[in-house]
């Protein structure tokens, strides 16, 4: 989204108002991208936050189907 308009992150994160730091987690992968910031981002860029959302969802879920083998559960009685 930032580099095709040609800007660097500290310029970037100018405009919607965050720190270059909490941008860069975010471009980064080391931090979730949150409802607040999804706004701060639509005004900024025009991306629209159904849109930011639900690319931080499907990353969320992939990220989850991955760790699933991990996960131990006792299946409820009754359950199909």
């Amino acid at each position: 989204m930032i580099e095709p308009l040609g800007h660097s992150v500290t310029a970037a994160a100018n405009a919607p108002g965050v720190t270059r730091a909490d941008l860069s987690a975010l471009l980064n992968g080391r931090a979730d991208l949150s409802p607040d910031m999804a706004i701060r981002l639509e005004k900024a860029f025009g991306v629209s936050i159904e849109t930011l959302m639900q690319v931080q969802n499907s990353f969320d879920i992939s990220a989850a189907r991955k760790r699933a083998g991990d996960i131990k559960v006792v299946r409820c009685r009754g359950v199909e």
